[in-house]
């Protein structure tokens, strides 16, 4: 891969720069990376083992652990060599790698978190008629609709980036190879990169978090109008893993890119950032098993069948 440019690789200057601290979170993040693995390739083998997680709401969790479970492996691995390597360097063709898949999986996340939001609303709005609503061809469509919005986004995204020419600062001030700090970078002018950006980046959350919105918006006037506490209870139960998941993945992902320009933003959104690329595809899992009696039942039963 050519860049028509000067640089051959990148300089990942990682999360920080006092060599005290680079032993002590490379075991922090070895530590969340193999809890992030284990769990989520845990709770895909338990959807798959117990057919009573053959469901839709089952079927986006499956597909959300498993965006999870690859995205762990896109930029941990670097960041945990460059805490015990002097001098962490990406070559220019692994950096685009990196930021492609990056994009392809976040993108991928988001709208499957969306699709989660619609699945309620029919489970909870309409209930009679969720298996026609939420037939298996409707749940494949969905979640091939969320592959393909995550590929045309990095292929978009990554395209624009592979246009830029860098000169002779190859420096990044992040852990991973991510769209604005290589835009700072960049000799070439990068307005159109940059717009191109904000409005892939603007219109996915806008768009995803407008869906969301809407379909809690139904989902509590609908739950409002239930005349039974245990009506109220079961409706919250169901929803309540998704709406954490969905205020950390979006929370931590708004304040790292809707920020002002400056060097102090830029340490700020390397911080938030590890919320949303580390910290959230560790915990899902964990939300997902702890709040939720469908998957506590099965995952007794699998320990049942294989200590027999």
């Amino acid at each position: 891969m050519e860049n028509g440019s000067s640089v051959s690789e990148f300089v990942l200057l990682g999360l920080t720069n006092q060599p005290e601290l680079q032993m002590p979170l490379f075991v922090l993040f070895l530590v969340n990376h193999i809890i992030t693995v284990v769990g989520n390739l845990s709770l895909m083998n338990l959807i798959c083992m117990n057919s009573q997680l053959h469901t839709p709401m089952y079927f986006f969790l499956f597909n959300l652990s498993f965006i999870d479970f690859c995205y762990s492996f896109v930029f941990t691995p670097k960041m945990l060599v460059g805490f015990v390597s002097e001098r962490n360097v990406i070559s220019y063709p692994g950096c685009i790698t990196q930021l492609f898949f990056f994009c392809f999986f976040v993108n991928s996340e988001s709208y499957v978190l969306t699709a989660m939001a619609y699945d309620r609303y029919v489970a909870i709005c309409q209930p009679l008629q969720y298996t026609v609503l939420m037939s298996p061809r409707t749940c494949s469509l969905l979640i091939f609709g969320t592959y393909f919005m995550g590929f045309a986004s990095a292929m978009l995204l990554t395209g624009c980036m592979v246009r830029l020419s860098f000169c002779d600062f190859n420096i990044i001030n992040h852990y991973m190879c991510d769209i604005f700090p290589l835009l700072q970078l960049s000799c070439s002018n990068t307005f159109a990169n940059e717009l191109v950006s904000s409005v892939a980046i603007g219109t996915a959350i806008v768009l995803c978090s407008l869906i969301i919105l809407i379909s809690y918006g139904f989902i509590l006037f609908n739950v409002i109008q239930m005349s039974s506490s245990k009506g109220w209870s079961k409706a919250m139960s169901t929803c309540g893993s998704h709406i954490i998941m969905v205020g950390l993945f979006y929370g931590f992902g708004i304040l790292a890119y809707v920020k002002p320009k400056s060097n102090e933003s830029v340490s700020q959104g390397k911080f938030f950032s590890v919320f949303y690329t580390l910290i959230v595809p560790m915990i899902n899992p964990l939300i997902y098993s702890l709040r939720n009696k469908d998957v506590k039942l099965a995952l007794k039963r699998t320990l049942k069948r294989i200590t027999k």
